[in-house]
């Protein structure tokens, strides 16, 4: 490519741009006069005989005109409406109007349909205002009235409106082609898509049977031949014999099947949003952003077509399909008719939802704006980063109820790991705690920086709960956290996450934050359709809910209270848990249901057979808040159900919300964290806690009261944890309580430990524990009887230290319970103890 070829091809698109500037002047000017002319023509007719006389005095001052544009406005009707064709000239107007937007290629109308549509009405239009108005006033104009004068003096009245009868006939027959042929064939069609709905709802008809044996007698007329096609299904190749009549060609058939591309298409969705107080602080700067042209933006809805290879015709019928119904649905048809759908809310039918004014009033929450604070944040921040040679465009701020939000926009060349590297030169700037540099925020382009407001606004349980959003919610199991950065209220639904994990310093709103998940719940999901297993080492956080026993609890059935407090128990509780998890799966495979949601949908339109085992299932919420003390005390009996309890029960709706104080690698395994997508953080002490919870630091940057990083698994968003206090706790509680409830709490499965079988009075050598031997040899060496020391020596759980203990016991190594003393150890040395073992196993 030479030279000239480049400077011409540089040069196109400058000159379709100056060739563009005449094509708007033009198009806009047609425009702009079709808009004078309709304002013209409006205002004359509201005074045209006044504006009719000074039509002509255009240079008479010392008359004054009652148009809207004066006298050229009284000279532009009389010229148009007057002296030629009435009221149709704002056809004329329109016309302009269309050819403005043709020049401008903006394809609003169809040309030659719209003039050819407007030349008729402009013929039409005043002979026919004429004939009514018989001349008198000036909706026809001169050219109207003189038309149909000539007319009715050549074939007389009834003659002209013969003529004007015949021309508005022929027009609508022309446009909507109302010929009798288009209008017998459509009603021919409109028939037999009434009776072809009318046969396809009727299976049974005898026309249907009689077609059905005309085929058959032709079928066994023709002779038939077989042609073996081949069915292609995933990775099995069969072949089926198709029978075609003779004299037919075999038509080959291809298994090489091409996909057909469909347009591409791009949908938009968006949701209203709360206000967000946003503040564009000038920087007198303009924002560099590059603008797309036209030219470049990419058209998603452009469809794209394959040509295929061959093209075979077949002229197909294709029979009504007729809905079968078997034997189990059309008794659940008749059950429903008869009984209606399954109500899971009758047994608690007069139960009533918590009211939001069980909850406190904090007064206005409203944002308020200190436009000194911002100014001053913001000149420190400029000035700070000018001072390490990074310039900025553009700062715009976002205002929440505990941070605001500055969002920056380098300049160019300007890393973003020279930005991220400032946070703590920042941090002591501003003189401000829990500074968090987000380089670069997701899907904006720009380096947000995160300030502490000096007058936090409260965040209230009641403001989100009584919020439109809240209340018109779809979600399975709605939890509302509080307000995010930009003071919209955040929900999210445990049945998608399906798993939260908690972590958060001692007094950092972690607690609070539990409240909040179950408070939300409560709010919205009824006795019938919620459990909850509580788990609470601290005995006193959890202790609140004891009074919804009956209505949203459950326990083991030889359990004394639904909240479990004491750790040796909650071995048993989790075990309980995947009994209950393998049964649902049961029922949903008998179901052929993938889901809880599916397999209730089933149950409550009577598909399911209660005789059959099957019942309605709730959703089980599963809360841990000290998961560490759990870890500490039981080990790996606890991680393993809890992992297996995270792995699979989501299907089946057990969902669990594990808190801890101490986000360490030994307490927050790998196994549980890749089951754990969704993570709330409070703050933390240590950067090393922030990435074990997050996988990223920023929680030990919170300022704490409530504070929160929320990781969807995808991006981490800050939040303002709502606060809700313990009165209002106890509010819902016993609002709850004193309603009528179950007989009981919601009984999980029995669970059996496999080595509960040995007891004290009955020592059996074939069933001891594994760890028997092991154990005898340390109780000896030791000379020490203590439960607690197998625990910590062998790394079990209480339970398990318990059996052997008792196996010792009976076997006569160690002696009876002490009460606090250690138990007696009945053989001195190891020796001994061996000789014994040896016995034993003989």
């Amino acid at each position: 490519m030479d030279k000239k070829t480049q400077t011409k091809q540089a040069e196109s698109p400058e000159k379709g741009k100056i060739l563009s500037k005449p094509r708007i002047f033009f198009g806009l000017t047609f425009i702009l006069f079709s808009i004078v002319l309709t304002l013209s023509f409006i205002s004359y007719l509201m005074n045209w005989k006044a504006d009719q006389s000074q039509a002509g005095t255009m240079l008479d001052k010392s008359i004054k005109s009652s148009n809207i544009f004066g006298k050229v406005g009284d000279w532009l009707g009389n010229i148009f409406i007057f002296e030629s064709i009435g009221v149709a000239s704002f056809i004329i107007a329109f016309l302009f109007l269309v050819f403005g937007t043709l020049i401008l290629k903006k394809k609003i109308f169809k040309p030659w349909k719209t003039v050819g549509h407007s030349l008729f009405f402009i013929c039409w239009l005043p002979i026919f205002l004429g004939a009514i108005t018989k001349g008198q006033g000036v909706l026809g104009g001169v050219y109207g009235y003189q038309i149909m004068d000539s007319l009715n003096a050549i074939i007389g009245t009834v003659g002209l409106w013969l003529v004007l009868a015949a021309s508005i006939i022929l027009y609508f027959v022309l446009e909507f082609n109302l010929r009798p042929s288009s209008i017998k064939a459509k009603l021919e069609e409109i028939n037999e898509n009434t009776i072809g709905r009318v046969k396809s709802m009727m299976p049974n008809s005898d026309e249907n049977f009689e077609a059905d044996d005309e085929l058959e007698e032709e079928s066994k007329d023709t002779p038939m031949t077989n042609v073996s096609v081949t069915d292609v299904t995933d990775n099995n190749i069969i072949q089926e014999p198709i029978s075609v009549p003779k004299g037919f060609p075999e038509v080959p058939v291809s298994t090489n099947l091409e996909p057909i591309a469909t347009p591409n298409q791009t949908s938009f969705e968006g949701e209203g949003k709360d206000f967000s107080p946003s503040v564009n602080l000038n920087l007198n700067t303009k924002p560099t952003t590059p603008v797309a042209t036209p030219e470049q933006a990419f058209d998603f809805n452009t469809p794209t077509t394959t040509t295929p290879k061959e093209d075979i015709k077949f002229n197909v019928e294709v029979a009504p399909v007729v809905d079968i119904l078997d034997d189990s649905d059309r008794k659940s048809q008749e059950l429903v008719e008869k009984h209606g759908l399954y109500d899971h809310k009758l047994d608690l039918a007069n139960f009533q939802m918590p009211t939001v004014d069980l909850l406190k009033d904090y007064g206005s929450e409203e944002i308020s704006i200190n436009k000194e604070e911002l100014e001053e944040n913001k000149n420190k921040i400029v000035g700070l980063l000018k001072n390490f040679n990074v310039g900025i465009a553009e700062i715009k701020a976002t205002i929440g109820p505990t941070v605001t939000l500055y969002e920056i926009v380098p300049e160019a060349g300007i890393r973003v790991a020279a930005i991220k590297k400032l946070q703590d030169d920042i941090a002591l700037n501003l003189s401000a705690l829990g500074i968090r540099i987000i380089a670069p925020m997701p899907g904006k382009g720009t380096i947000g920086i995160e300030v502490p407001r000096k007058n936090p606004t409260m965040v209230s349980m009641r403001s989100v709960i009584a919020s439109q959003k809240f209340q018109n919610t779809d979600m399975d199991l709605p939890v509302v956290f509080g307000k995010t950065i930009s003071n919209e209220i955040f929900m999210a639904d445990l049945a998608k996450m399906p798993h939260l994990l908690m972590a958060g310093a001692t007094g950092q709103g972690k607690s609070v934050g539990i409240n909040a998940i179950l408070t939300s719940l409560l709010y919205k999901k009824h006795p019938s359709e919620l459990k909850f297993v509580m788990v609470d080492p601290k005995k006193v956080e959890l202790s609140l809910y004891s009074k919804i026993e009956r209505h949203y609890l459950a326990k083991l059935p030889d359990a004394d209270e639904a909240i479990i407090t004491d750790t040796n128990k909650v071995i048993n509780t989790l075990n309980s848990l995947c009994v209950e998890m393998d049964t649902r799966y049961d029922l949903l495979k008998n179901a052929f249901c993938k889901n809880l949601k599916e397999y209730n949908k089933k149950f409550s339109e009577r598909k399911l057979n209660p005789e059959n085992g099957h019942r309605y299932l709730p959703y089980i919420v599963l809360v841990v808040d000290e998961f560490a003390d759990l870890i500490m005390t039981a080990g790996k009996e606890v991680e393993l159900p809890i992992a297996r309890l995270a792995q699979l029960a989501r299907a089946v709706g057990i969902h669990l919300i594990v808190a801890t104080q101490r986000p360490s690698v030994n307490v927050i395994t790998g196994m549980i964290k890749a089951n754990f997508p969704a993570r709330a953080a409070f703050r933390v002490i240590s950067s090393v806690d922030s990435r074990t919870i997050l996988d990223s630091p920023g929680a030990d940057q919170l300022i704490g009261k409530g504070d929160m990083l929320y990781f969807n698994g995808n991006e981490i968003l800050r939040l303002q944890c709502a606060f809700v206090d313990t009165p209002e706790v106890e509010r819902i509680a016993e609002y709850i309580g004193e309603q009528k409830g179950y007989a009981s709490a919601f009984m999980l499965p029995e669970y059996v430990s496999e080595d509960s079988t040995s007891t004290v009075g009955a020592f059996d050598p074939n069933e001891k524990d594994a760890l028997f031997e092991e154990a005898a040899r340390i109780i000896v060496s030791t000379q020490q009887g203590s439960t607690s020391m197998l625990q910590r020596q062998l790394k079990l759980g209480y339970n398990r230290a318990g059996r052997i203990m008792d196996q010792l016991e009976a076997s006569g190594i160690v002696g009876g319970f002490n009460g606090a003393k250690a138990r007696e150890v009945l053989i001195s040395d190891l020796h001994s103890l061996e000789q014994f073992l040896e016995d034993l196993r003989n």
